[in-house]
């Protein structure tokens, strides 16, 4: 399977593979290197046919507990009309590879690679794969939190060819973010957008904060700084970082690119 995105490379490793992965887990974050991401690991989903998953986050108490994250892969045929069952799950597709027909409220859509969908909570949304070729997409759920007098935002499907990246200041156009809703728009409680970082470019800080972060390498090569580690990074491989773990980032030789999530705009919830 072609793709200008990195998705599970599958099948089975050589018996004479040595165990000698980059694949981490500790206190404050966890490194799934592609590698790791094998046939044995898939699952499967209720109502969902001809289709596997990988899952590479959900919540864990005393860890990351806002959100799932899944890399579905449907073959030809397959799919749902019943693909989520709890009502209170908003969540964002996007296409690694391949193609799929998503019909949302009523309304059809035909996504290809870069291709994004937003389902907000309730929503009434179906999936087939009517190509001749496998399908692969990233699937990212969260238990919205509804807030009195804020309304529930809207469903709504786009490409991120069709979405500008937005320059962090002073980096000469070298470190941006693929913004898929606004930052202030706070009917959202979630972000999943695309960040890039052209070849050489930093993120010059280690960034300490309380959103719990996914990070999915689409494209290019990295040393991204996860708590006291430095990691080397490749397409395919996945961060699962907690609230307040430092990150930063070197990126490499050729354009960087990761697929982020980070829950956003609400109170943090306080014990009883």
């Amino acid at each position: 399977m072609v793709s200008s995105y990195a998705s599970p490379a599958a099948g089975l490793p050589s018996q004479m593979a040595l165990h000698t992965g980059r694949a981490t887990f500790n206190e404050a974050y966890a490194f799934l290197p592609r590698g790791v991401m094998r046939d044995i690991v898939t699952s499967s989903l209720p109502h969902w046919r001809q289709t596997r998953l990988w899952v590479i986050a959900r919540p864990m108490s005393g860890f990351s507990e806002t959100f799932s994250q899944y890399i579905v892969e449907v073959e030809p045929g397959g799919g749902s009309e019943r693909p989520e069952t709890n009502p209170e799950a908003e969540g964002v597709l996007f296409v690694v590879a391949g193609e799929m027909t998503l019909t949302l409220e009523g309304n059809t859509h035909h996504l290809s690679e870069g291709g994004y969908a937003f389902l907000p909570p309730g929503s009434r949304w179906s999936l087939v794969n009517k190509s001749t070729a496998p399908v692969r997409f990233h699937w990212i759920r969260k238990r919205y939190e509804t807030v009195e007098g804020i309304a529930t935002p809207e469903a709504f499907v786009t490409n991120e060819r069709e979405v500008p990246i937005r320059w962090m200041p002073d980096t000469r156009e070298t470190w941006g973010t693929t913004r898929f809703v606004e930052p202030d728009d706070v009917r959202h409680d979630m972000h999943v957008n695309i960040v890039t970082l052209q070849p050489g470019a930093v993120i010059p800080f280690e960034e300490t904060h309380v959103m719990e972060h996914g990070l999915y390498v689409l494209e290019g090569k990295a040393v991204y700084r996860l708590n006291r580690d430095w990691v080397e990074v490749e397409p395919g491989d996945f961060m699962w970082l907690r609230a307040f773990c430092p990150q930063a980032c070197y990126a490499g030789p050729e354009r960087f690119r990761y697929l982020l999530y980070k829950d956003v705009n609400r109170h943090m919830k306080l014990p009883f």
